[in-house]
């Protein structure tokens, strides 16, 4: 990690995707008071509808989105993005052709991105030509973008494993009129409406407020408690942090944070959490910025015979997901939404091929999770069902 500058920006993009649990292969990734608010179990996505306008999920609770995005721009709602009937007609005869250039394809954030990205372009009459799985390499990505620009793709979606060694590759893609959509972040030097059409990520700003709330009312308002950030400058991690820790210090006065601690990678979550708790025997509650170094924390506080310990976190991972119904000490969490994120993706990548204006940030609205919320919570993440283990553990 620290041997070079591209394995450092590979890393920390491989932590960022989080993304529902997106922080590692083994997962399924309100400023006033916060909202529990759930859609009804079962509600879909009309992407993989035959009929109607396609959108995101509209029963998504309507929520300012506080997240800004990698040039600090505001961000659009992705429920205010559509295709009528006769935009998805026209789409079709175009017989366009995508590629989606993952950063990783192992865990449920990215096979729920290609899903949605799947149910949309289908519908669109769009056929997906490659889908490629970079295994957090950069080098591997340039080599995956090469061989995609050979099938003549008309649409590229993607994720880049590191935006300064990659920019090259995705700037020669643009030249040849590929139209660009990025998840969570832009390679370096690109400009929005000349080389690419959109940046789509979840509310992450929005997310580390839920998870405050969560936290607030799980250690009942007041005590000490620490936090666990990503240590890299990378901007989808860092929102979380702040958005944390700022609606602690603005909305319950009585809670102090009194411990930070800074995590390289997804696996220092348990070391930084049992230092933690050795200097800080009377802390209450731990934030995580991710749902694998959560996971650590979870295990250095059973070490140590900590049972009472809340921990929040963001991303709907499976281990998470299964402690939460389980009424363990990870009380809730901020979920992104990959399913609607890729839908949206490819909405925006509709809107370039039909010459229609483009945001260059938008962003799926936050998710609270809770026990009380959870398998619809997993309904909304994934759309499908949760996991057995979960549905059990709820019961």
């Amino acid at each position: 990690m620290k041997k070079s500058f591209g394995t450092l920006v590979a890393l920390v993009l491989i932590f960022s995707l989080v993304l529902a649990g997106c922080g590692g292969a083994n997962n399924g990734n309100a400023a006033n008071g916060g909202n529990t608010e759930t859609p009804a179990a079962g509600a879909n996505n009309s992407a993989a509808d035959t009929s109607g306008p396609l959108t995101i999920n509209q029963s998504l609770p309507d929520k300012e989105i506080l997240s800004k995005g990698p040039d600090g721009e505001a961000a659009v709602s992705a429920k205010t993005l559509q295709l009528t009937p006769e935009e998805l007609d026209k789409i079709k005869e175009g017989n366009y052709k995508a590629a989606l250039a993952m950063h990783y394809a192992g865990n449920d954030w990215s096979t729920a991105q290609i899903r949605g990205l799947t149910d949309a372009f289908t519908r669109m009459g769009i056929e997906i030509v490659a889908t490629t799985d970079a295994n957090f390499k950069s080098e591997k990505q340039v080599s995956d973008i090469e061989t995609i620009l050979t099938k003549q793709p008309d649409i590229i979606v993607s994720i880049p494993v590191d935006p300064v060694s990659t920019a090259s590759a995705y700037k020669k893609a643009a030249e040849q009129g590929v139209k660009l959509v990025f998840m969570d972040n832009k390679p370096n030097g690109m400009e929005h409406g000349k080389d690419y059409v959109s940046v789509v990520s979840a509310d992450n700003y929005g997310n580390g407020v839920e998870a405050a709330h969560i936290m607030a009312k799980a250690i009942g308002e007041e005590g000490e408690i620490g936090v666990i950030f990503h240590d890299a400058d990378f901007f989808v991690t860092k929102q979380r942090t702040d958005a944390f820790e700022k609606t602690i210090a603005e909305q319950y006065p009585n809670i102090k944070i009194v411990d930070r601690g800074g995590i390289a990678g997804p696996n220092d979550g348990e070391k930084v959490a049992s230092a933690m708790l050795t200097k800080n025997p009377n802390l209450k509650g731990i934030f995580v910025v991710w749902d694998v170094p959560a996971e650590g924390a979870l295990a250095a506080a059973r070490a140590v015979g900590r049972n009472d310990l809340v921990i929040t976190t963001i991303d709907l991972g499976t281990n998470v997901a299964l402690d939460i119904a389980q009424g363990g000490m990870i009380k809730g969490l901020g979920a992104q939404l990959p399913y609607d994120q890729g839908v949206a993706e490819a909405i925006l990548a509709a809107y370039s091929l039909l010459g229609k204006e483009t945001p260059s940030y938008v962003a799926v609205p936050a998710l609270q999770v809770t026990q009380e919320n959870i398998l619809d919570s997993w309904k909304t993440v994934y759309n499908t069902d949760a996991p057995e283990t979960v549905q059990n553990a709820a019961k």
